[in-house]
Order: structure tokens, then C-alpha cells, then sequence
């Protein structure tokens, strides 16, 4: 078989599962509030967790853009689903560019086949997620003792490691930031469960508490100041792309739901396709989801290729496609009109599930701040002296 053909059969495979299984799974998550290891084991099992990494780690080596488009798919499925499938596949590329090869044995590839889980650490109750992070680490010879607090940790209550962004006690902005590994289970961490969210049903939360926790110094990726380049480069750049896509698979399971209940739902005789405000109102969906899909391919290609303005464009993606998200979901809710708010109706699970979009790597506002601040510095570049031309 060609690259091509593999990468169809692959596709296959996937919208196979989420229309059969996926449903299924979706359902029984709702039922009991919980996205079991079952669910992860047959994920692992039929190597969706492991699409986007090399093949010598174990991946099935699937090139960044073509992995957005799985991703689409994948994003159709019940929130919880999307959230492993997103997080698993990416969160190798962030230590990968940092790890040294006895690192990578130990953490990268583990990671990759599903013998270890890692959850993403940098958000603090006190601060932002960039260089204003107060979480410290005091060096006493081969040892880091780790100070501070995280929350919002998506798979923080049952992963392994955490990959955690820490400052050197002392230092300010990215200067002495560290991007280390603590184990789950080390001493002096404190795990509180706070699982229980208006959507993404299923996924566990935790909020962190570390107090002097011992980290062993070969835990840490890469050198001591490049802590934010592993989490804002290696992961979060990504990761704002595919969360981006994920909003355009959500908008289109959103889509297909109110499309279909238009076209039974009869009213004074008439179906609801053939009432003009439901026709405009699915159209501009249809138009909406279709451009924001074209902005996210775009900016997974910049990023594929390591072009300079890829973060830049996975801000614009990100916000972009979730405010594309907001409006396709409001118009098919009410296209359900009552019936669509019940539980009852899979429109009220993807409405929810739609909602954490707006904050998942960052606020609309946040990405707002990231674009204006590359454009500032490309004009200030191309006129250092801020002369009008």
C-alpha cells in the first residue's frame, strides 16, 4: 500500500469506531460519569493512541497535518474520548525535543506504547500559564525539592508522572524555568479530585499541592531556563492546533445532529428543512465550519514545515475555531428547540462538551494577546524606528 491508501484505510478505521463503539462508549460514560481503563486499553489497543509518534517509539509515524484529520474525527465522539486521543498524541512531541535517549527509554516511548501516563502540569490557581509561574525548586545536590501548586490538570488524579513547569527558586521571567517529571507518587504531593465539570464528562481533574517533593535532577528536560520552551513550543503550539480541529469535529457531530433533526421534525405540515430560518441558519454553518477547518489545516501545515509564524497561527486557528464552535452549536441547539435541552438528546452532551473549548490551552483572550503581540513585533522589526511610511 502507498502512503496514501494507509493513511485512508487508517481514516477508515477511525470513523468506523466513532460511529459504532465510540456511540456506544459515549453513552456508558454518560451513564456512570467515569471514562474507565477499559476505554484507554482498547484505544491503546487499536494503536489510537499512538498515531502521530515515530515508528521506532512505537507510533504509527502519521505526519502532523494528516493526524489533524484524524483528529476531526476523532473530535465527533464524546468529549472524554477526544481528550485522551488529544492529550496521549502530543504530549511525546513535548519531552521528545528535550529528552536525552536514557530519557527517552525511560519516559518518551513508555508514553508512546501506553505502559506510563503523563499529565500536563503548568496552570496555577495564583497566575497565568506563561512566565509568571511561582511553582519553585530549591537544588540540594542530584535532588530538586518542588514547592509550589498546579491545578486544572486534566489526567492528574490517574496518571504516572506529571510534566511539570517549576521555576528555580529566585529566578524571574523564563530565566531558571525547569520543565521536570514528578512521579505521581513521590512524597509530599497532594492530589484533590475535582473531576466534576459541566462537560468532558468522564476525564479526571486534579488540583496539586507540592510540598518540598524530591525530584531527581535527571528528571528534568533539557537545561535549567528552557523550561517554557518544552510546554509553549513543544506542546502548546500543537496542542492550540488540535484543540482547534477538535472544535471543527465537535461543530460538524453539532451540524450532522441538526441537520437530521430538520429534516423529521415536521411542524404545521412542513419539515424544518424547508423553513427558510433553519435553512440560513445550517448554511452559515456549514460555510463556517468549512473556513475555520481550511485556517486549521493551514496552520498545522506552517507547523509541519517549522515555519515561524506557526504560533502565531495556531492562536488564530484556536480562537477562530472557537468562536466558530460557540455559534454552530447555539444555532443547533435551537434548531432542536426544547427537546434539544434534555439530557435525553445528544445535542445537550455536545453543547456542554462544546463550552470547554473556550478555555482548553488558553482563552479567546489569551490568544487575542498572542497574535498582537507577534504582529507588534513584526511591525517594529520592519520599522525599528516606529516612523509612519
Amino acid at each position: 500500500m502507498t502512503d496514501d491508501q494507509l493513511f485512508h484505510k487508517l481514516l477508515s478505521e477511525v470513523e468506523q469506531w466513532v460511529a459504532g463503539p465510540g456511540e456506544r462508549w459515549a453513552e456508558r460514560i454518560e451513564e456512570t460519569g467515569q471514562a474507565p481503563e477499559e476505554l484507554w486499553a482498547e484505544l491503546n489497543r487499536l494503536g489510537f493512541l499512538r498515531m502521530a509518534a515515530p515508528r521506532e517509539y512505537g507510533g504509527q509515524d502519521v505526519g502532523f497535518t494528516r493526524w489533524m484529520e484524524l483528529m476531526e474525527v476523532f473530535s465527533r465522539s464524546h468529549g472524554s474520548v477526544r481528550m485522551i486521543v488529544h492529550v496521549v498524541n502530543g504530549i511525546w512531541r513535548a519531552m521528545d525535543g528535550h529528552a536525552d535517549d536514557e530519557q527517552r527509554k525511560r519516559f518518551v516511548i513508555p508514553s508512546v506504547t501506553g505502559d506510563i501516563k503523563i499529565a500536563f502540569a503548568l496552570t496555577e490557581p495564583g497566575n497565568g500559564t506563561g512566565a509568571d509561574i511561582t511553582t519553585s525548586v530549591v537544588r540540594e545536590g542530584d535532588t530538586y525539592y518542588l514547592s509550589g501548586r498546579k491545578h486544572l490538570i486534566t489526567f492528574g488524579v490517574r496518571c504516572d508522572y506529571y510534566l511539570l513547569a517549576a521555576r528555580v527558586e529566585g529566578s524571574t521571567g523564563h530565566r531558571g524555568t525547569v520543565a521536570l517529571l514528578v512521579p505521581r507518587d513521590a512524597p509530599g504531593v497532594e492530589v484533590e479530585d475535582t473531576s466534576h465539570t459541566m462537560g468532558v464528562t468522564g476525564t479526571d481533574h486534579a488540583s496539586l499541592v507540592f510540598d518540598r517533593t524530591p525530584v531527581p535532577v535527571d528528571h528534568r528536560l533539557g537545561a535549567e531556563g528552557e523550561g517554557l520552551e518544552v510546554f509553549l513550543g513543544g506542546f502548546l503550539t500543537p496542542s492550540r492546533i488540535s484543540v482547534a480541529m477538535s472544535c471543527v469535529g465537535l461543530a460538524q457531530r453539532a451540524q450532522q445532529l441538526a441537520v437530521e433533526y430538520a429534516r423529521h421534525r415536521v411542524t404545521f405540515g412542513k419539515a424544518l428543512t424547508r423553513r427558510q430560518a433553519v435553512q440560513f441558519m445550517l448554511a452559515e454553518n456549514a460555510a463556517d465550519i468549512e473556513a475555520a477547518r481550511q485556517l486549521v489545516l493551514h496552520a498545522a501545515r506552517r507547523f509541519e514545515e517549522g515555519a515561524p509564524d506557526a504560533s502565531m497561527l495556531s492562536s488564530m486557528a484556536k480562537m477562530h475555531a472557537v468562536t466558530m464552535l460557540t455559534n454552530v452549536t447555539d444555532k443547533a441547539l435551537q434548531v432542536h428547540g426544547g427537546l434539544g435541552y434534555w439530557k435525553s438528546s445528544t445535542i445537550e452532551r455536545v453543547y456542554r462538551d462544546a463550552r470547554a473549548q473556550r478555555f482548553e490551552e488558553g482563552t479567546n483572550e489569551v490568544q487575542k494577546a498572542v497574535v498582537f503581540r507577534e504582529l507588534l513585533q513584526r511591525a517594529t522589526s520592519q520599522d525599528p524606528e516606529g516612523t509612519i511610511r
